[in-house]
């Protein structure tokens, strides 16, 4: 339990460091004269490594999710909409064949659809991310029962297949490759829980630099969460994230 108290915090203090950075760089833009009502702008794109390791967890998983998203942006722009436009110009040309890698982000990606109906509710599975979520709010889920679910819901997908020689692991065809990852840590690395009196030990911090970084939790959130954790996932977080960041490309 001390543990596991001492990882929450750590990564209670990560998070905050990141938003702080985050917000002291856009302070640099605006000393710096950046137009924010400009329609317009130049920036630099760190892209991911592809990853395959011999051991691959839930980092190797986010990065490989990031660079298949780049992938199908490089697709769409290179080859797909320009060879339309070649089409309606009636150029002459050799049509380009490349692989369209929407099948592998919707098992990824996919959100849980429910479809209501006069008998009750029809539930068509989501991607990955919504069932590792959907596992992460049961208390007596662990990778097992989660992998378990996943050879349940895609074994007929082409992009997806259960290693022979695992129980729990689970490969990928990625557009540069199989990937096998080991889903031991998916479920613990997936959880962000804010904890109210972690949250309160920080405020009280007497260095201002850390009582800056955590600023008192608003009263009807605390009367909210009834000084229980907060269910927080770090996959659907960086799912909207790197939404926002490929509507800006």
């Amino acid at each position: 339990m001390a543990l596991d108290n001492k990882k929450y915090v750590l990564l209670q203090f990560q998070t905050c460091m990141i938003i702080h950075i985050c917000r002291l760089v856009e302070k640099i833009n605006v000393s710096i004269g950046q137009d924010h009502n400009s329609k317009y702008l130049i920036g630099v794109l760190d892209i991911y490594g592809f990853e395959s390791f011999k051991a691959n967890s839930f980092e190797q998983f986010c990065i490989n999710y990031t660079n298949e998203k780049l992938q199908q942006h490089f697709n769409q722009h290179v080859f797909k909409t320009e060879q339309e436009e070649y089409t309606r110009e009636e150029i002459d040309w050799s049509y380009i064949e490349f692989i369209d890698n929407k099948d592998v982000l919707d098992l990824i990606e996919k959100v849980i659809v429910y479809s209501g109906l006069l008998n009750g509710t029809i539930m068509k599975p989501g991607g990955i991310i919504a069932l590792l979520d959907e596992a992460c709010m049961f208390p007596r889920s662990t990778h097992e029962t989660f992998s378990h679910k996943l050879y349940q819901t895609f074994r007929s997908h082409p992009r997806f297949f259960k290693p022979k020689l695992s129980r729990t692991g689970f490969t990928i065809s990625h557009y540069a490759g199989e990937v096998q990852y080991q889903s031991e840590q998916f479920l613990d690395k997936n959880k962000d829980y804010v904890v109210p009196e972690h949250q309160d030990m920080l405020t009280a911090s007497k260095c201002f630099f850390v009582s800056g970084l955590f600023p008192p939790m608003p009263d009807e959130a605390t009367k909210s969460s009834n000084k229980s954790s907060k269910f927080s996932s770090i996959g659907s977080v960086f799912k909207v994230q790197l939404f926002r960041k490929y509507s800006l490309i």
